[in-house]
């Protein structure tokens, strides 16, 4: 389907054209309609299938088309979990906006609090923002969100994943006008709490379900290699490095130590590249992911930081030096190429540590991933096997049946033991009386 053919703003229609955008992708199809009519959405689809433009698109057409329903109040509010996913929502958004009069402003945690007041009093009309920040300015009053029009939630399981629940209701009850409208994207519906979540924003939604957010993606080349130890893992990866054609890649890692010691080893293998992690200053997140997105060099090394958010379509290889604990953050992790239409090649290096994640991994996707070798470079460690389930042991052995009823006897009351000492041959043992006065009188009394 055509981007013409949704009925856009014409002043829509010639940014996306500027961009080089012409036909819609499946989510994006689907999507638009629905919430084109004015209509609350419920959305998933894999990640990299185009949903950004799916909703702001959609938002920009209402904005234009119809009449404010606040004079000072945001008209569209997109909530996104992380910094990341949120600079690149904002990037997007600004690009479509390039030449209207139309203001947006981006919200972050980790960033100065005074200088969002600011921009926040000039009534922006869209706003990207991370939840746990925005309620922040709800709670200081440097806005208001009664005459919010559109109330935009991506990677919805994302957020609740982080902790935003309470975020995500304390925002949609200040956005109470009764003709607010509500897009809900995450990447899967199969869970508990993001069908909750979606009962309390959504009012009778349209469900738009785009297979699953673990369905393969065909663009992406999924390859395993098995690896005996961490010298191993780094030969190989080093082969990888200098064999295949790369434009930019990203290798995942478990640890922060790991993506500075990776980092320093990639460099010296003669390419450039850069650590990201959580002990960086958001300054130097910013500078590294800004750096990344505009080629300054080939290769990043991060922890799952960089597994969402990041959309860069030179992005041609990913590799798991680690397997993620997570199985839904392979997915994630591996979507980072194969973007916009382009090919991409995920390499997953799987040692002894990673085995059960791997197996995880596959339950996960309903899938059994072929394994490859390097030559010069196989490995000797095949899988491990799991431990086969013991039999019950029915058969009890005579020797061994008189030493357990010993120790019962043993074990047994003293009393109740010498009754049972002196009973003959057909006489039963009575019960004992509730209260006892005396203590029984012996033979020789």
């Amino acid at each position: 389907m055509l981007f013409e053919d949704f009925g856009f703003d014409n002043r829509i229609l010639k940014s996306i054209g500027h961009l080089g955008f012409d036909e819609a992708t499946e989510i994006q199809a689907r999507a638009i309609p629905e919430a084109m009519a004015g209509r609350d959405l419920l959305a998933s689809s894999k990640t990299g299938s185009g949903k950004t433009l799916a909703y702001i698109l959609p938002a920009l057409h209402r904005v234009y088309k119809k009449k404010a329903l606040s004079r000072r109040d945001p008209r569209v509010v997109i909530l996104v979990p992380t910094r990341e996913l949120a600079k690149q929502v904002f990037g997007q958004l600004r690009l479509l906006l390039a030449g209207s009069r139309l203001t947006s402003v981006l919200i972050l945690g980790g960033e100065n609090f005074n200088d969002q007041h600011k921009s926040l009093q000039k009534d922006p009309h869209f706003i990207v923002a991370t939840p746990g920040r925005l309620v922040d300015h709800l709670k200081q009053r440097h806005l208001y969100l009664e005459g919010l029009e559109l109330l935009i939630l991506d990677e919805a399981d994302r957020m609740l994943d982080l902790g935003f629940a309470d975020a995500m209701r304390a925002i949609n009850n200040a956005a109470n006008h009764r003709q607010r409208q509500t897009l809900f994207f995450s990447a899967t519906l199969d869970n508990t709490d993001v069908n909750e979540m979606a009962s309390e924003l959504l009012k009778e939604p349209s469900r738009v379900a785009i297979g699953q957010g673990y369905d393969e993606h065909k663009d992406i080349q999924q390859h395993v290699l098995l690896c005996d130890h961490l010298d191993h893992k780094q030969a190989l990866l080093k082969h990888l490095l200098s064999e295949q054609s790369i434009k930019q890649a990203i290798i995942f890692t478990a640890t922060k130590a790991d993506t500075v010691r990776l980092a320093e080893l990639v460099a010296e293998w003669g390419m450039t590249t850069q650590a990201l992690n959580g002990d960086l200053s958001q300054s130097a997140r910013n500078k590294t992911m800004e750096s990344f997105a505009k080629g300054q060099f080939n290769v990043l090394v991060s922890t799952d930081l960089a597994s969402r958010g990041l959309d860069i379509a030179s992005v041609s290889h990913v590799f798991n030096f680690d397997l993620p604990k997570q199985a839904e953050e392979f997915v994630h992790r591996t979507g980072r190429t194969g973007r916009a239409g382009f090919k991409g090649d995920a390499y997953s290096l799987v040692g002894p540590k990673d085995w059960l994640s791997f197996k995880a991994i596959e339950a996960f996707l309903q899938k059994t991933f072929s394994l490859e070798s390097v030559e010069g470079l196989e490995a000797k460690f095949k899988g491990l096997v799991p431990p086969k389930p013991k039999k019950a042991n029915t058969a009890v052995k005579k020797d061994s049946k008189a030493p357990r009823k010993a120790s019962q006897k043993k074990k047994s009351s003293p009393v109740r033991k010498r009754f049972h000492e002196d009973r003959q041959d057909g006489f039963e043992a009575f019960k004992l009386p509730v209260k006892r006065t005396k203590s029984p009188v012996s033979d020789e009394e």
